[in-house]
């Protein structure tokens, strides 16, 4: 299943963040020798990842992603809470050393599809980012544009995660996955130093 969000002009994105723009600047239906386009977009649009380097100073660029942070087995966790990703949900589930953790909660729908940005999405409180690291965490996933919240625990959030050692991918489709143990492939362009990066995100259940 593709869990990307579709890259196209005037899609949603993070306020104050550069729009994503294809424009065509050769056409073959005006005589030219072939159809080109040049992209101008922020490089957190849709569905990417964030390295360090985009709240840590000093911080590992996205060339420098380890493959295995977005290769391999995964679990998807649907979030009851309305509100917040909380420690006391999360405890059920008991995050091991090394995993991979997409979370699927209320943004999965319909806040993606009203094309307007919602400030109050479901995100990770600092206090969560905290429990996730401690648990070794290697991944994380979220269905919105930031695993912090907008108005609070935004830049925490990002930081404590990255300072662990715990990749971070924003912006996941996750509408149609159903809970469960899964095969995960997400991969970002090969930005030398780049603090972030749009991504490709597939998963497959596996099959007991």
């Amino acid at each position: 299943m593709d869990i990307s969000t579709p890259l196209r002009n005037g899609m949603l994105h993070w306020p104050g963040d550069a729009s994503f723009e294809r424009r065509e600047t050769l056409k073959l239906a005006q005589g030219a020798e072939c159809n080109l386009s040049e992209l101008h977009t922020s490089a957190h649009m849709g569905t990417h990842l964030d390295a360090p380097r985009h709240f840590l100073e000093g911080g590992a660029g996205i060339d420098a992603m380890p493959i295995a942070a977005m290769v391999g087995r995964a679990r998807v966790i649907a979030i009851q809470d309305p509100e917040l990703i909380r420690i006391r949900e999360l405890e059920a589930h008991r995050p091991a050393q090394g995993e991979r953790l997409l979370f699927k909660t209320a943004n999965s729908s319909p806040r993606w599809k009203t094309g307007e940005f919602q400030e109050n999405f479901v995100h990770i409180p600092s206090d969560t980012a905290a429990y996730l690291a401690g648990c070794g965490v290697l991944t994380v996933g979220v269905d919105y544009l930031s695993v912090g919240g907008y108005q609070t625990d935004g830049a925490e959030t990002h930081r404590i995660l990255l300072g662990a050692g715990t990749w971070i991918i924003e912006g996941l489709d996750l509408e149609l996955v159903e809970a469960g143990d899964y095969e995960l492939l997400c991969l970002p362009l090969k930005i030398v130093d780049g603090d972030g990066a749009p991504a490709r995100a597939l998963v497959r259940r596996l099959v007991r």
